[in-house]
């Protein structure tokens, strides 16, 4: 499994040089907890009621995903009623000014499909935010003007070609950010950017230290990989960079403990226990859970599975 840790070096920011971007080292050890099971099943045993501060992940999108041990094309209704059961108990389990991170993607044919999930979710949460995952994108030269470094058009990212003349390619993904009310405060600079040009940017409030807020366009790309099944064994995993925007967005002082309903390789666990924050997760294939296992355990945080 060394080589497939290799998968998410260089996945934890936005910069070129993946050193630069990796996080730093911790400040305590965190304990990551894997629950070998379903999440509306496991869930009531294993987490208090509020005691989860931030919660991201991405569950079945229902497109028809090719998951070992679930079935992603259940019809329409019953898809969103179990989607309506799973969004009140990751309710029960939120802090009052907790945080859920809710990645939803889409198909160019349907794409009210992530606004469906969405109308479950307004049910029983606000929504603050919604934020573009950006995987990838093309900048002409002549729309960036005098800027150091670039000298031509750039295209970064990486994308799936779509073979239609009907849809143009579908290079991003929703992050809809929920909480109870949506009055929670958040580090926005904590994922901040520098200003292209700082000229004149003691005019705006707040903007001593050289950063503005990123806004709700993220571009975090996936690396490239040879093999899917050896490097990115999990049909429908996320960077780990984008956890780590999330937790860090919410704020890492304020976050004690995180949580996703649906762990995959563990990429949520992995962005927190590289933060130093306590992590749950609940994960019904077993053969993810090894690689989540696998890849946490040469991290410094402890890790327990339960079934």
């Amino acid at each position: 499994m060394g080589g497939q840790l290799e998968l998410f070096e260089d996945l934890e920011g936005l910069e070129a040089d993946p050193e630069q971007a990796r996080p730093a080292a911790a400040q305590r050890q965190a304990t990551v907890r894997l629950v070998h099971g379903d999440f509306l099943e496991k869930a009531p045993n294993a987490v208090e009621d509020g005691s989860v501060d931030v919660i991201v992940t991405s569950p079945p999108y229902n497109l028809g995903v090719a998951y070992s041990k679930y079935k992603d094309d259940l019809p329409r209704r019953e898809y969103l009623d179990w989607t309506d059961r799973w969004a009140a108990e990751a309710k029960r389990c939120l802090a009052r000014k907790g945080s859920l991170f809710l990645n939803v993607g889409t198909r160019p044919k349907e794409p009210w499909e992530a606004w469906e999930v969405a109308e479950v979710f307004r049910r029983h949460f606000a929504l603050q935010n919604v934020i573009h995952w950006i995987k990838s994108i093309a900048i002409a030269k002549r729309d960036v003007g005098n800027y150091p470094g670039i000298t031509q058009d750039v295209t970064v990212g990486h994308y799936k070609p779509i073979n239609s003349d009907r849809y143009v390619n579908d290079q991003h993904e929703y992050i809809f950010h929920l909480t109870r009310e949506g009055d929670v405060e958040l580090d926005r600079l904590a994922v901040g950017v520098p200003y292209q040009d700082a000229s004149n940017v003691k005019r705006w409030k707040g903007a001593g230290g050289g950063i503005h807020c990123r806004g709700n366009t993220w571009f975090i790309p996936y690396r490239t990989i040879k093999s899917r099944h050896h490097d990115r064994p999990h049909p429908a995993s996320f960077p780990v960079g984008l956890p780590e925007c999330c937790l860090r967005l919410h704020g890492t002082v304020t976050a004690r403990r995180v949580m996703d309903p649906f762990l995959g390789l563990g990429t949520t666990a992995l962005a927190a226990a590289r933060l130093g924050i306590d992590c749950v997760g609940f994960e019904m294939d077993e053969a993810y859970l090894g690689v989540a296992r696998e890849y946490l355990e040469c991290e410094a945080c402890r890790v327990e599975v339960v079934d």
